[in-house]
C-alpha cells in the first residue's frame, strides 16, 4: 500500500505527524510519499477559514492550544509555538516540492525543526536559503513558474481527494484511482489499522482512584460514542464517573459557538466527519445511525436523565443507534416504558423546577470548567491533587484519557 502524506510546515499537527509517520509506514510495509501542499490554498479550495484559530471560541482556542502541546508531550516531541505564527510557508513548500523525492523527507524535517523547535522564520529568504543549501537545493527554484504551478496542482489534488486540512493521509494501492482519506495526527492508529497493522492495546497500570466528571448531551453523536465507553474505561483504571448532562446549545450560546457546528463546516469536512463517526462506531463495536430528525431538541431527554440517570444509555441508544425520536413526549414515553420505567412521573418531572435548575447548574459548571463542547472529561486525579482538574474534549481523546487516568500529567496542564 502507498500513503501520500499531504502536509504544510505551518501546521503544528502536521509537524507532530511528521515525527511518527515514517516509523508507522515502515512497520506496516507501506510506501510513504511526502506530498507538500499549501494549507492556505487548501482552505481556499474547500471554503475554510484561513486561520482556523481566529474563528474559534476562546475556550476552544485554549483547549486546541493545550491539545497540541499535550500530543507533543505524549510523544516526547519538542514543540514551541513561534512568534508570529502562522507564518507564510509558500516558499518553503515550493522548496520541498522542487526537491528530489529522495531528499524531500530530510528537507521537510529540517524545515519543521526550524519552524516548530528553533523558532526560525522560514519565510525569511536567508533562513530558507541556508536550509536549502544544507540539502543541496537551489533556493531560487521557488520563483520558477513551473514550481509555483506544481504546488498549486498538488494542493488541488489533495482537495480533490477530500482533504480540507493537514495532515491528511491518502491510502491507496497505486493502481486504481480510489483511495481512503484519513485526517489528523490523532488518527495515526486508524491509519495503522488501515494498513493492516495493529496498534498495541492499552494496558492500565492499576487502580487510580481518579474521578471523572463527564459532561454530555444527547444532541451530540460524539457524546453518544463516548457514553458507550466511559464507564468501561473508568472501571479498567479504577476510576469513578460522575455523569453531568448539560444543554449543549446553552453552552454554545454562552461561549459564542454556532448552535450546530456540523452545519457551518465546509462540505469536505462535514463529509469526512460523517465517515469518521461511522468508523469510530465500528471501532468501538456499537450501533450507529445518524438520526433522520437531526438536529434534535434535547432538553426533554436531558431532564428525564436527571430525574432517572439509569435511563441515560437507553436514551442514547434510541437516538443514535435506532433512529428513534427522544425529543417529544409521545415518542419518548414508549422508550421509557420499554426500559421498565413508568413514563408518566418521569415526564412530569421534566417540569420540576429542581430538575430544570440542575440542568442549568450542570451547563454553568461545564462553562466554568472551560468546556467548549461535548463530550468533555474533567479529571481529578489524587496524584495531582495540588493542580487544577485536567480537561479533555472529544470522544477521540479517550486514548489520552487512559494515560491521564494512569497518572500522566502533561506539563502544559
Amino acid at each position: 500500500m502507498i500513503v501520500d502524506f499531504h502536509y504544510d510546515i505551518a501546521c503544528p499537527y502536521a509537524y507532530l505527524a511528521s515525527t511518527r509517520i515514517e516509523a508507522l509506514t515502515a512497520r506496516c510495509g507501506a510506501t510513504l510519499r511526502w506530498r507538500p501542499v499549501l494549507l492556505g490554498g487548501l482552505f481556499r479550495h474547500v471554503g475554510g477559514d484561513q486561520v482556523p484559530m481566529d474563528a474559534m471560541s476562546a475556550p476552544r482556542a485554549r483547549l486546541n492550544l493545550l491539545d497540541m502541546h499535550r500530543w507533543a508531550a505524549h510523544w516526547g516531541v519538542p514543540l514551541a509555538m513561534p512568534a508570529g505564527h502562522p507564518r507564510r510557508s509558500v516558499n518553503a513548500m515550493r522548496l520541498c516540492l522542487a526537491a528530489d523525492e529522495a531528499i524531500r523527507p530530510t528537507l521537510s524535517h529540517a524545515l519543521y525543526r526550524a519552524y516548530w523547535v528553533e523558532g526560525r522564520d522560514t519565510a525569511d529568504r536567508a533562513v530558507l536559503g541556508a536550509i536549502a543549501a544544507e540539502h543541496g537545493v537551489d533556493p531560487d527554484v521557488v520563483a520558477r513558474p513551473a514550481v509555483k504551478q506544481a504546488l498549486f496542482d498538488a494542493t488541488a489534488e489533495a482537495a480533490a481527494r477530500g482533504a480540507f486540512g493537514v495532515p491528511s493521509f491518502w491510502v491507496h494501492d497505486g493502481v486504481d484511482a480510489d483511495g481512503a482519506l484519513i485526517w489528523g495526527q490523532d488518527r495515526l492508529d486508524t491509519l495503522e489499522r488501515a494498513l493492516g497493522g495493529a496498534p498495541p492495546p492499552y494496558a492500565p497500570k492499576g487502580r487510580s482512584g481518579a474521578r471523572v466528571r463527564f459532561f454530555h448531551d444527547f444532541a451530540s453523536p460524539f457524546s453518544y460514542l463516548a457514553a458507550t465507553q466511559i464507564e468501561r474505561v473508568a472501571a479498567e483504571h479504577g476510576a469513578t464517573v460522575e455523569w453531568r448532562p448539560i444543554l449543549l446549545g446553552g453552552l454554545f450560546r454562552s461561549i459564542g459557538t454556532p448552535d450546530v457546528p456540523l452545519f457551518v463546516m465546509n462540505a469536505a469536512k462535514r463529509a469526512y466527519v460523517g465517515r469518521d463517526l461511522h468508523a469510530w462506531a465500528k471501532h468501538w463495536g456499537v450501533p450507529f445511525r445518524f438520526p433522520s430528525h437531526f438536529p434534535m431538541r434535547s432538553i426533554l431527554p436531558l431532564r428525564v436523565a436527571l430525574a432517572e440517570p439509569r435511563l441515560t444509555p437507553t436514551l442514547y441508544r434510541a437516538a443514535w443507534g435506532e433512529d428513534r425520536r427522544i425529543d417529544d413526549p409521545a415518542s419518548l414515553g414508549p422508550i421509557i416504558a420499554e426500559a421498565g420505567f413508568d413514563p408518566a412521573p418521569l415526564l412530569a418531572a421534566t417540569g420540576d423546577p429542581a430538575v430544570k435548575a440542575a440542568l442549568r447548574a450542570n451547563t454553568d459548571a461545564a462553562a466554568a470548567a472551560g468546556a467548549c463542547g461535548v463530550p468533555t472529561f474533567e479529571v481529578n486525579h489524587p496524584a495531582h491533587a495540588e493542580r487544577p482538574p485536567l480537561l479533555l474534549w472529544g470522544q477521540d481523546r479517550i486514548p489520552m484519557l487512559r494515560r491521564v487516568l494512569d497518572g500522566w500529567r502533561p506539563p502544559c496542564g
